[in-house]
């Protein structure tokens, strides 16, 4: 078994790694949706569905309607520069066949949601999908899907964007892929204090987790770093999230299968540095094409447009250069500022100081409650574990 610079449980450094991915943590909580968000998503989507599946449109009289994408996932976070997030929903339409038109099943869908008269003030027609927005809030976008006869593993058919011809696509297959890996458990020696591990989630749209792991982690700090890091681009070539969520996902099942680890923070680190290991390349007539596929079904490229706009996979590889140089930093530095500073350059300084604020706060309520203790090797902690000193409460007159 391989394993990664290990060293006595209680030292500093992997004290202070173990630290440093606590804060990456919390960052992740201030960024991720809301409960009240979620409530909000959760209704519409089941109102939505509900609309749908009571047409008398007999195409749509059987549809399934699920969540897909990052809400689907577990991996939202809160977008930069505008309000509202979004959830990717899929209309399963299982009674429509291939041998008809994509635009007319999206036709279709479009005329059923402007039957309500609701609905119809929020729709927004995209290229191969139907938005609702809710204002300030969040909105919802519609993609229609046929069953895939071909495909072994219960994909779907989705739209090109010119809604001449249908693709393979598997969102539930997807989901369900990630969501095995996600429970795997890497071996790490220094865990976060309180960590609490991914639960099945059986709601039909998804709920909040509790603990996420360190997949879901991984994918929601990358996006986030993502967003800071091209935030001022004004080409349209950063990397969508289904690429690094997939790359993520695949290099997380390698180092839990091969490595043992000191801390949470050297897997987050190893995952990314592996990312481009699963970039695939094949020769398709004659030329050399980048793929990054859907395992879960056949023919589906997640980076097909790399392959006809090389920009984007340029600006991925830059980014992730980037990225791998920005997380091996933060798991190097020493001393909270130096820590602070960092995580405000990549991943925002607003949502860094608000959970630095928080952290410093709770310190403090700890210290003067008598809760706070050092251990023998220097880190703080809330727990009176062996050989852990109080911390004196701070009585404000210099004693």
């Amino acid at each position: 078994m391989n394993t990664i610079a290990q060293r006595p449980d209680d030292s500093p450094e992997l004290l202070r790694k173990s630290a440093v991915y606590s804060v990456l943590d919390d960052i992740c909580r201030d960024l991720e949706l809301t409960e009240g968000q979620l409530s909000a998503a959760r209704t519409s989507y089941e109102t939505v569905a509900e609309w749908l599946s009571k047409s008398t449109e007999p195409f749509l009289s059987n549809v399934s309607v699920y969540a897909h994408g990052s809400a689907g996932l577990g991996t939202s976070v809160k977008p930069l520069g505008r309000e509202d997030f979004d959830v990717d929903l899929i209309c399963l339409a299982p009674d429509f066949t291939a041998d008809r038109s994509p635009a007319e099943l999206k036709r279709l869908v479009g005329d059923r949601l402007r039957e309500n008269a609701t609905y119809a003030r929020m729709l927004e027609e995209k290229k191969r999908c139907w938005r609702l927005n809710y204002a300030r809030e969040f909105h919802l976008d519609i993609s229609p899907t046929i069953v895939n006869l071909k495909c072994m593993n219960g994909g779907e058919l989705v739209p090109d964007k010119k809604l001449r011809d249908w693709k393979p696509t598997n969102p539930s297959g997807y989901k369900a892929l990630f969501e095995a890996r996600a429970k795997l458990k890497p071996r790490v020696r220094l865990t976060k204090s309180g960590y609490v591990s991914d639960q099945a989630n059986v709601e039909p749209f998804p709920s909040k987790p509790t603990g996420k792991g360190v997949l879901r982690r991984t994918v929601q700090l990358l996006k986030r770093h993502r967003d800071i890091h091209f935030q001022d681009v004004t080409e349209e070539v950063a990397p969508i999230s289904i690429i690094i969520t997939t790359l993520a996902a695949q290099a997380y099942e390698c180092c839990h299968r091969m490595f043992t680890f000191d801390t949470e923070l050297d897997v987050l680190v190893a995952i990314v540095r592996m990312m481009p290991h699963f970039i695939e390349r094949r020769v398709v007539n004659g030329r050399v094409e980048l793929w990054v596929v859907n395992e879960t079904t056949e023919g589906e490229n997640f980076a097909d447009r790399w392959n006809t706009e090389p920009a984007r996979a340029q600006a991925f590889f830059v980014w992730h250069a980037k990225a791998l140089s920005d997380f091996e930093n933060a798991a190097s530095v020493e001393g909270i500022d130096r820590v602070t500073h960092g995580l405000e350059d990549i991943l925002g300084s607003s949502v860094v100081r608000r959970v630095m604020d928080r952290r410093t706060e709770a310190i403090s309520t700890a210290r003067d409650a008598g809760k706070l203790f050092i251990g023998s090797a220097g880190g703080l902690t809330l727990s009176g574990v062996a050989n852990a000193a109080p911390v004196p409460r701070n009585t404000h007159f210099g004693g």
